[in-house]
């Protein structure tokens, strides 16, 4: 199974930083979500430095957010990148596979 199969999500950005959530499509699923997505899961998914990624868990909402620490490459302003924004980033980490279930 894959993070997709239990949430959608959304990117955004501020200058060199992008702000990525992960919203459960039901209830029921978001323990699991908390439990199986966690910061360190995230950055090692993404390659990306474990100390970089901050995770805030919102569970009024059954959301995540992960805030990503240099994942732009110097941002909208400075990079080459085709997706200077990290609008793919959210594809990218809900392509995630879960760990099987408990």
């Amino acid at each position: 199974m894959k993070l997709h199969d239990l949430a959608h999500g959304r990117t955004g950005d501020k200058g060199d930083t992008s702000n990525t959530s992960v919203i459960a499509y039901h209830a029921g699923d978001f323990d699991r979500l908390r439990r199986d997505v966690t910061a360190k899961r995230v950055a090692n998914y993404l390659n990306h430095p474990a100390s970089a990624v901050t995770r805030y868990v919102l569970p009024q909402l059954c959301a995540m957010n992960f805030v990503i620490k240099g994942a732009l490459k110097g941002g909208v302003t400075r990079s080459l990148s085709l997706d200077a924004h990290g609008k793919c980033l959210s594809s990218i980490l809900l392509n995630m596979p879960l760990p099987p279930d408990e």
